[in-house]
């Protein structure tokens, strides 16, 4: 979704700000130690604004999974309807790697901020589970007749994800020589 009018864009601006504050004192001091009003302070906002865009600290926290799900929905959603369900979930896929590459490093911390936590110890920083069936859905939308509760989408959708979230842990574990590579060897051997 494109952003096109002036206070859209100021707006972005500031969640991301304030995303970007959050993080550095979750990095910093650990999540358990930081307040709404700590974040608000490093991001020079005031509390009504960081609840615009957020209902607690833990929505910061799982922002990078708000924008991998949002990268996949708008691939899938984007792609011609030509093209086939097994190669869009695969160039979802490989689009979302890339994202997870770019920034790995801060992946890699916030998931150590969340395995500290005491509170976030549910919390993965990864495409969740629950989204498949909006996945599948929008695969399905993109053929006039398709049935959205079909059970093939619905297992394709759910092994490219399977097979993204082994990726991710490989990727996010280690240095990897070739992860994009890496990527499309798991995403091979689950048939996606």
């Amino acid at each position: 979704m494109a952003i096109t009018n002036l206070r859209d864009r100021k707006r972005e601006q500031n969640r991301v700000a304030t995303v970007r504050a959050a993080w550095t004192l979750f990095i910093e001091r650990g999540y358990d130690h930081v307040t709404v009003h700590d974040i608000c302070a490093a991001a020079d906002i005031a509390p009504r604004t960081f609840h615009r865009y957020f209902t607690g600290k833990e929505d910061v926290v799982t922002e990078p999974v708000r924008e991998m799900t949002a990268i996949v929905t708008e691939y899938v959603t984007g792609a011609p309807p030509e093209a086939d369900d097994r190669e869009v979930m695969r160039g979802a896929m490989l689009r979302l790697a890339r994202y997870v590459v770019e920034r790995r490093e801060l992946l890699r911390a916030l998931r150590t901020v969340a395995q500290q936590s005491t509170h976030l110890t549910a919390t993965q920083v990864v495409v969740r589970t629950d989204t498949d069936p909006d996945i599948a859905g929008r695969l399905a939308a993109r053929h006039p007749d398709a049935d959205p509760a079909d059970w093939r989408r619905r297992l394709l959708v759910g092994c490219a994800t399977a097979a993204f979230r082994v990726w991710y842990e490989d990727c996010l574990g280690g240095e990897l020589p070739d992860p994009i590579g890496h990527l499309a060897s798991i995403l091979d051997a689950a048939g996606t």
